[in-house]
């Protein structure tokens, strides 16, 4: 079996065989107990889950954003537990669009996990294709897992005020229009965005559809939005190191690799007063 790096739609993940395990990260941030629960009530057959808060994060610190990036060790302990193998080809969904899901997809990848892919449309594509749910929970044999960080593909608020203006850098923010030009904010206690930064809300990579776009597509937009600055440039940041992922991993699949994540994002920017904030732009 190929591995799957970027995304698997419904039909290819029904027919996949081979080593494989199904992750569902459904969240939503104001009911964190949502996903876990639609999980249990039905879910892709032979599927694991994986909640945004308990696994894919650490505890929030008071300098921290509201996402912090989990420990390396402890995610790849808690993935060999689930069953992931280093041979093991990790499939991610969420609800639809891959807001969630690209967080698992990023972070495997982080501790050199590259056999990972988003489901395209997530349990809403898989339920439109009239294939099957279930109730039941898999428990696969426990694997050992051993992190490789991959050192540099994600970088502190410290380092992203230093790079905001330096050439050949740009920050990109996946957060909706009207937050990251200060208006509307319901979820942070200050409005606004970084200064210098640029807004691509993540769902700007999706169709009608709520799948990605193609991949031709999703470059053709990004390199619009690059300019002169290469992809390895990019440094991807939204509300909390979340939707973020997603960016990435649009961009990853339009083979324009090598973006970096702000992990702390908006939330943990705005932890220090200092630190200078902007509203309006695009």
């Amino acid at each position: 079996m190929r591995p799957f790096t970027t995304l698997i739609d419904a039909a290819t993940l029904a027919t996949l065989d081979g080593d494989f395990l199904v992750f569902d990260c459904r969240f939503d941030i104001t009911n964190a107990g949502w996903g876990e629960a639609e999980f249990a009530a039905a879910h892709l057959p032979g599927a694991q889950y994986l909640h945004l808060d308990r696994d894919l994060s650490s505890a929030i610190t008071p300098e921290s954003g509201r996402h912090p990036l989990p420990d390396p060790d402890t995610l790849a302990r808690r993935l060999g537990a689930l069953g992931v193998g280093s041979r093991c080809q990790i499939v991610a969904y969420d609800q639809a669009n891959g807001a969630h899901a690209a967080r698992l997809w990023w972070l495997a990848r982080w501790i050199g996990h590259d056999a990972v892919a988003v489901l395209d449309g997530g349990i809403a594509a898989w339920r439109t294709a009239g294939l099957p749910l279930t109730a039941q929970v898999r428990s696969p044999p426990p694997r050992t897992l051993t992190a490789q960080v991959r050192e540099g593909a994600w970088v502190d608020s410290a380092q992203v005020d230093a790079l905001r203006a330096r050439p050949g850098h740009l920050v990109v923010d996946a957060r909706g229009a009207d937050r990251f030009a200060g208006r509307n904010e319901t979820i942070d206690p200050l409005a606004g965005h970084i200064p210098g930064a640029r807004n691509h809300p993540f769902l700007a990579n999706l169709g009608t559809d709520g799948r990605f776009l193609p991949a031709d597509e999703l470059r053709r937009r990004w390199d619009v939005m690059l300019g002169s600055v290469p992809p390895a440039g990019l440094v991807a940041m939204c509300g909390s190191g979340v939707t973020a992922c997603h960016n990435l991993l649009a961009l990853e699949h339009a083979g324009l690799a090598g973006g970096k994540l702000y992990a702390g994002s908006w939330s943990e920017w705005i932890r220090d007063p200092r630190r200078p904030v902007a509203t309006g732009g695009h």
